[in-house]
């Protein structure tokens, strides 16, 4: 098979859809969507929200040094676009989209009710990056709705019916092709 080359960007996809709430000094909060987001370090636990520096959320998290990382949905991805594409500065996107803003345990940031996962953040570092800031952070809590766990306690994400952003495309997760480490699994 040929290959085509093409100019330097950014090919690494899927990436997250995910909704990311933010709250200034003065209390006010704030939802931004963001797909430049995910893990950095396991221990400690750590993540990162890549933002530019004009959007109105980005001042938000200089302010705090605090932002929540909100999963979304099947059931969310209007919401999801809706507050990509609106701007904070412009609207109240909590109405806007009618997610609920909830209490976070440790943060000063509201989480998203809807949200089944809310991963609060508190950041360490940030790197001015040319065209983004990456708000590297500690993790400190995370929120998982109760309807995801089973009988044994056991956290099952994959009921959620995540979504993924994909080349100006949303796109649902689907299938399990495997599990880690199947591929060197010795077969019953």
């Amino acid at each position: 098979m040929a290959k085509i080359s093409m100019k330097p960007g950014n090919m690494v996809y899927p990436v997250p859809a995910a909704i990311i709430s933010v709250a200034g000094r003065d209390g006010k909060s704030n939802l931004i969507t963001a797909a430049w987001t995910g893990t950095i370090n396991s221990d400690p636990a750590m993540a990162y929200v890549s933002i530019r520096p004009e959007r109105f959320s980005h001042h938000m998290i200089e302010e705090t040094g605090e932002f929540v990382i909100n999963l979304t949905t099947r059931s969310l991805v209007r919401e999801t676009d809706l507050c990509g594409v609106t701007s904070g500065r412009d609207v109240n996107k909590w109405k806007l989209t009618g997610l609920s803003p909830m209490r976070s345990q440790v943060v000063n940031v509201p989480i998203i009710k809807e949200c089944p996962v809310n991963i609060e953040c508190r950041v360490t570092e940030v790197k001015r990056l040319g065209s983004h800031d990456c708000f590297l952070a500690e993790v400190v809590a995370i929120n998982a709705s109760e309807e995801y766990f089973d009988e044994k306690g056991r956290f099952n994400l994959e009921k959620a019916d995540l979504i993924a952003y994909s080349h100006g495309a949303y796109y649902a997760l689907g299938e399990k092709l495997g599990t880690f480490g199947y591929s060197i699994r010795k077969k019953p």
